[in-house]
């Protein structure tokens, strides 16, 4: 596929494909002018300083042409980093094809992908932020700020909404006053991190295998038949992990699932209490299926009670909440009412 031409006069490139890429990069700095330049070497560390500022004392003069190769490359470089940051290899190689052809964009995404690839902190770039902080949360904050400074934008502003407040505004005067930073020390704390985070890592997957929460999912979709057979033998082994994996087979929001007539048999047998706390952090669907299903005359004490009821401990709604979901399962074994899972082994009568 061949190189697609571009409007107005084309950077020469043969000018500058002689030149070594820190002789390039000398020429795209002496182009940014003096305090341009200055703000870029805050950011280097200090051997790529020394390197870059005697390529640019020894440079002496150059054409046009060398300019403006140096510069598109650097343009081109730039747009294939973000297009690879924003929107991932696949993305990236499918522009620039179209934009510069096959061999350049090739060549573009080599030179990226080793870029990134040296890039202090690069395990962190596709980071869950709940693990990033986990991370960090321990952190001094000239620490966290050395680490976020080399983040998404979107992630850090992530994790730092979520540092306690005192430890969050010294992060962010830190970040603020962060000067440069020798790569010795990034390398050690990169290297810290590295280790810590391996470590969350794998924490958390250990923590997400099996558990009660993947064990009651399983019985939620087996037939009633198997699971009352399989809950009667775990009640003779061991009746409190029987009763674990019931508490979390069924939750409040289900009874969004159930049938009108099973919602009102599961009302007649409630506190009012209960309704009333329980429906505190309902959604506005929730209430409506409730007040659907009883008499107009309790639906109106319900609602009164709901709106003088004030300061409700979010544990005690949690609480009448787990009180009817117990009512509803005891009414479920009794036969009384009927709770809408999975699996094929059900033969319900109407």
């Amino acid at each position: 596929m061949a190189e697609s031409s571009t409007q107005g006069s084309k950077p020469d490139v043969s000018a500058t494909q002689w030149m070594t890429s820190k002789q390039k990069a000398a020429l795209v700095v002496i182009s940014l002018g003096a305090d341009k330049a200055s703000e870029i070497y805050k950011y280097l560390p200090e051997r790529d300083i020394e390197e870059l500022t005697y390529e640019v004392a020894k440079i002496g003069q150059s054409t046009n042409s060398q300019v403006e190769g140096a510069l598109d490359e650097f343009y081109r470089l730039c747009l294939t980093h973000k297009m690879m940051t924003d929107g991932g290899l696949d993305y990236a190689r499918n522009v620039l094809e179209k934009a510069f052809g096959e061999t350049t964009a090739r060549n573009l995404l080599d030179k990226v992908t080793k870029t990134l690839q040296s890039r202090p902190f690069n395990f962190l770039g596709q980071a869950d932020p709940q693990a990033v902080l986990s991370l960090v949360s321990n952190e001094r904050p000239q620490v966290i700020s050395l680490i976020l400074s080399y983040l998404d934008a979107n992630l850090a502003a992530n994790v730092i909404a979520n540092l306690p407040e005192d430890k969050r505004l010294e992060t962010v005067s830190a970040m603020a006053k962060m000067d440069r930073v020798s790569p010795e020390a990034i390398g050690l704390v990169e290297n810290e991190m590295k280790h810590k985070y391996d470590q969350i890592i794998t924490s958390e997957d250990n923590m997400n295998l099996g558990g009660l929460d993947f064990a009651a999912d399983v019985m939620n979709n087996m037939d009633r038949s198997t699971e009352k057979q399989i809950f009667d033998e775990m009640n003779k082994i061991d009746a409190d992990l029987a009763s674990d994996i019931k508490e979390r087979m069924f939750v409040f929001e289900d009874i969004m699932s159930m049938d009108d007539r099973s919602i009102q048999r599961f009302i007649r047998e409630c506190d009012a209490k209960d309704i009333v706390y329980a429906l505190k952090t309902a959604t506005d669907d929730m209430k409506a299926l409730f007040f659907r299903n009883m008499s107009k005359r309790m639906a109106d004490t319900i609602t009164s009670d709901m709106q003088t009821t004030q300061h409700v401990r979010l544990k005690d709604v949690e609480a009448a909440q787990q009180k009817i979901v117990n009512l509803i399962r005891e009414l479920e074994d009794q036969g009384e009412l009927v709770i809408n899972k999975g699996g094929g082994g059900d033969d319900i009568l109407v």
